[in-house]
């Protein structure tokens, strides 16, 4: 079980013009990392959407709603986000694609992140993730919980997935509405941690081959979404502190 760690999380995912995402990674890396951090809030991992060039992912965390907010403040009204910003939304379509989340009944968060990397690191490291999306018809009950932590989980395991953290939907009202954030929508991601490519490819086909898996677990699971569960392959960035 990781430590419980940011106990409000940010998914954000963003839609950006062709081409762009090496710019906008490149400027994130070098000047929003360490400035956000200064600001209050924790930057947990940067990553490349691997199924699309033109998609960039990443979550930030927060002790709290009240300083998520005096943070957001402190860094969107500060010099350096000034002096970049009109950079770094050249690069952006869509911005708005953003999850409030919190720790699946406070338990599973975050584990205390590597050690990042230095500005100007640029060796991206082999390590895969997943972030697998599920939307419930209504919020996340007991025996959801307990299907996750009975099932859920140890299977990911037992086909090669590092279980990283599960997070579900924070309802508490957006305290920064200038940053847009999903509502009216219940939600659970799990992320996983895979040592390459390979392994992560070996997870996937071993899940998609299990019987337990098809027959048992996905009907359970799927019975409580609206839609079926989707999945994001990740490659952290070279600075990304999820690595």
């Amino acid at each position: 079980m990781s430590e419980l760690r940011h106990p409000v999380v940010e998914l954000r995912q963003y839609t950006l013009h062709s081409g762009g995402r090496d710019a906008l990674v490149d400027l994130f890396d070098r000047e929003f990392v360490e400035t956000q951090e200064a600001a209050g809030m924790a930057v947990v991992g940067q990553f490349h959407d691997l199924a699309d060039p033109d998609r960039f992912v990443w979550l930030r965390g927060f002790p709290d709603m009240p300083r998520r907010a005096a943070a957001l403040h402190e860094f969107y009204g500060g010099p350096v986000w000034r002096r970049h910003r009109e950079q770094a939304n050249a690069t952006m379509v869509d911005s708005d694609d953003v999850l409030l989340l919190r720790p699946l009944d406070g338990r599973f968060g975050f584990p205390a992140p590597a050690v990042r990397p230095p500005v100007g690191h640029r060796d991206r490291p082999a390590t895969r993730f997943t972030a697998t999306l599920c939307h419930r018809t209504g919020p996340v009950d007991r025996s959801f919980v307990d299907l996750f932590h009975r099932r859920i989980r140890p299977l990911l395991v037992e086909t090669g997935a590092a279980a990283v953290a599960c997070l579900s939907t924070e309802y508490a009202e957006n305290t920064f509405p200038a940053l847009p954030v999903r509502t009216g929508e219940h939600v659970v991601c799990w992320l996983s941690r895979f040592a390459d490519a390979g392994q992560l490819d070996d997870h996937i086909r071993h899940l998609d081959r299990s019987r337990r898996w098809r027959d048992e677990v996905l009907p359970e699971l799927s019975g409580t979404l609206r839609t079926p569960p989707r999945l994001l392959r990740l490659a952290p960035t070279a600075r990304s502190a999820l690595r």
